[in-house]
């Protein structure tokens, strides 16, 4: 669920901005855009400041209600078990009963083999 919101949150965002930068400014004739008189217009006699202005408003609340949804998903999020950063209990038991390295010096000799220094070790050279 929360990321079919999360998709129609981008795709909003996306679309507004297309939206608002289709728009042109108050000074400038709304369907001028678009060509043309204002009856040859594509969105009719009245051009299209009100069908942009209308959609640009729905995407807006749109994008408004699906930031509430995003944002109640991401409060609810902290009630529910984490994957990744264990808990400093879940830490604390695991040390508990894993052995560390320092008790495996006590048990016995875990040195690494040395190299032997001076004689070759490859009789096949002379």
């Amino acid at each position: 669920m929360q990321i079919a919101i999360l998709l129609v949150h981008v795709l909003a965002a996306i679309a507004l901005v297309v939206l608002v930068l289709l728009q042109q400014g108050k000074g400038a004739e709304a369907g001028a855009a678009f060509g043309g008189g204002s009856s040859q217009t594509v969105f009719g006699s009245r051009g299209s400041g009100g069908f942009l202005s209308k959609l640009t408003g729905g995407l807006a609340a749109l994008f408004f209600v699906t930031s509430l949804g995003l944002a109640y998903f991401a409060t609810n999020a902290g009630s529910a078990p984490q994957s990744g950063i264990p808990d400093a209990q879940v830490i604390e038991q695991q040390h508990n009963g894993a052995p560390t390295l320092d008790d495996g010096a006590q048990s016995g000799n875990n040195a690494a083999p040395a190299l032997e220094e001076g004689g070759d070790q490859d009789s096949s050279n002379p």
